[in-house]
């Protein structure tokens, strides 16, 4: 995230020197890099942060440490569930077991047997009847268990039918649709315990740990600071005067503190509102006290130097 901030001395500093300054058409600034904030994903405790404040850094080391335990708790549930939807799918797919069909056919055979003596039972009622050595009610009775025996087998042929046919489409979907359901939420809470872990995301400097190791954070406070690797800029407040003539793309001549020639930048940057917000109705000479923020970008030979090192340019080479 890039901060174009202004700093408040720095406002009143060159205003002063707009007005005071004998070499007025030189506009100041610094040496910046471009600044990364990493923030907290989490309300917990900082437990390590293995690496000093202004050492270097590369792209994924360990910058801070969060407790994870509760998250790991959480993480160790979802894979449980996960688990759990994974052995109804395969389940479903694997059909039933062997045993049980087998059991299936002895139930289908038994209601069979005993449906085929209910039969039995009812042509000697019926035979009886006619001879007037059974009652109706023994016939009844008869035709009754014959009734309810042929109801079992179609119960038992269903049953095996069931084993057999295996699972139904639908229900296999739905295992399908419940495991996807368990590892999509597995894979959000391994992203939230990795993101307990801050990991720079750029190689550079290590600017600032703004929290010490025992600290509870709020989430989305800001745990680390990195200075990026790349090529400084220069980040200069020019008069109002001048603002027509800074144009983006254009090469102007930058002075460093420390070093010995100058080098050639090329503006990237213009702000279109002044360093301080102005008034509606402002003199010719108010005006001239305004400062636009600019920011100018460096050839590579700049690459070793930090930031803050004071710059400027000539406003009358524009």
């Amino acid at each position: 995230m890039k901060l174009r901030y202004i700093p408040l001395w720095f406002v009143l500093l060159t205003s002063l020197m707009a007005c005071t300054d004998n070499d007025s058409n030189t506009a100041f600034g610094i040496l910046e890099r471009d600044r990364i904030t990493l923030l907290a994903t989490s309300n917990e405790i900082i437990v390590a942060q293995p690496i000093a404040e202004g050492s270097q850094v590369k792209a994924g080391d360990i910058l801070v440490e969060f407790n994870h335990t509760k998250q790991l708790a959480t993480l160790n549930k979802a894979k449980a569930v996960e688990q759990q939807a994974q052995m109804q799918l395969t389940k479903l797919l694997n059909g039933e077991r062997a045993e049980d069909i087998l059991a299936g056919e002895a139930n289908l055979a038994s209601a069979n047997a005993t449906a085929h003596e209910a039969e039995l039972q009812l042509s000697r009622t019926q035979e009886l009847v006619a001879k007037s050595l059974a009652s109706q009610r023994e016939l009844d009775s008869a035709i009754a268990a014959r009734d309810l025996a042929k109801a079992a087998v179609e119960v038992a042929q269903q049953n095996l039918n069931k084993l057999l046919n295996g699972a139904r489409i639908e229900d296999i979907q739905l295992a399908r649709a419940t495991l996807a359901a368990a590892q999509a939420d597995v894979e959000y809470e391994q992203t939230v315990l990795a993101e307990l872990t801050v990991r720079a995301s750029r190689d550079g400097i290590l600017d600032s740990l703004p929290y010490n190791v025992g600290e509870r954070v709020d989430e989305h406070s800001v745990v680390a600071i990195l200075q990026a690797n790349s090529t400084p800029y220069a980040r200069v407040y020019v008069p109002e005067p001048y603002k027509a003539n800074i144009i983006a793309g254009k090469e102007v001549m930058v002075r460093i503190d420390g070093v010995e020639k100058e080098v050639a930048g090329i503006i990237r940057w213009v702000s279109v509102e002044p360093a301080f917000t102005p008034y509606r109705s402002m003199s010719e000479g108010d005006r001239s006290r305004l400062v636009y923020l600019t920011e100018i970008d460096l050839p590579a030979s700049t690459q070793a130097l930090p930031a803050g090192i004071p710059v400027q340019i000539k406003l009358d080479s524009l």
